[in-house]
């Protein structure tokens, strides 16, 4: 499965998110999905080997129940989540993948209210009716309490570059130069490919180092003058390692 956009570009189709909708809950032949969601047979299949060939479905040839020829059978296996935070200052996109494993395993990478839920389901491979509804409205909480957490701190985000932009602005003397600060904004904790992005903004790798060397030494002195001291780029600086020198 591709990143974001590969997997955006498949899913812009409305007649394919349909069909995974169906598939999520249990593999499904073409005429099955044909029928459901009254569309011919033919475009599903073709909707059916885009998926294919992007690694959202898999498909296996089933017998007949009924004696005939075999049949070809999809379902879904893939899980991932796909997001996508837009704003003034503010364009992140995500393609994550859904960690696998049962409820011990994951239990150290979920919030402490959820002890109750991984007790609940510890190995057990079946629940009841009953039992799923009641968990499955515990982790819906959860997950509103976890979005509702993540979206303060994207507010968050976004005002920090609200309020940095005057400052990259007044100090960048070009068009490119706010680019990279920008660049660099977006990944603060991530090297930045200087190759890739001279090649996004058609310059020169040379000019892009430049440019970079001049924005290391800046941002050197704005953290010395703000904490009125001397700082030796080495060890010790709060800027991320590969914008020490």
């Amino acid at each position: 499965m591709g990143g974001f956009d590969e997997v955006l570009s498949v899913l812009e189709n409305s007649t394919r998110r349909q069909i995974l909708m169906l598939l999520v809950k249990e593999p499904h032949y073409p005429l099955q999905i044909s029928e459901l969601i009254d569309v011919s047979q033919q475009a599903v299949v073709k909707h059916l080997k885009i998926l294919e060939k992007a690694d959202f479905v898999n498909s296996e040839m089933v017998a007949s129940e009924k004696g005939g020829p075999p049949k070809k059978m999809y379902k879904v296996e893939q899980s991932f989540s796909l997001r996508l935070d837009l704003g003034p200052d503010l364009f992140r996109t995500e393609h994550r993948k859904i960690p696998r494993g049962g409820a011990m395993k994951l239990s150290n990478k979920l919030p402490m209210e959820l002890e109750g839920v991984v007790k609940t389901l510890g190995t057990r491979r079946k629940l009841d009716l009953a039992e799923a509804i009641d968990v499955l409205g515990e982790l819906d909480l959860a997950l509103e309490k976890i979005d509702a957490q993540r979206d303060a701190v994207i507010a968050m985000h976004q005002q920090v570059k609200k309020k940095v932009s005057s400052s990259v602005s007044e100090h960048s003397d070009s068009y490119e130069e706010r680019r990279l600060a920008h660049a660099i904004m977006n990944q603060p904790r991530r090297p930045l490919d200087l190759d890739l992005f001279s090649h996004g903004l058609r310059i020169q790798s040379i000019d892009a180092e430049e440019m970079m060397d001049n924005l290391r030494d800046r941002l050197l002195r704005d953290f010395a003058a703000s904490k009125g001291s001397f700082v030796a780029a080495k060890k010790g600086t709060p800027l991320p390692w590969w914008l020490a020198k």
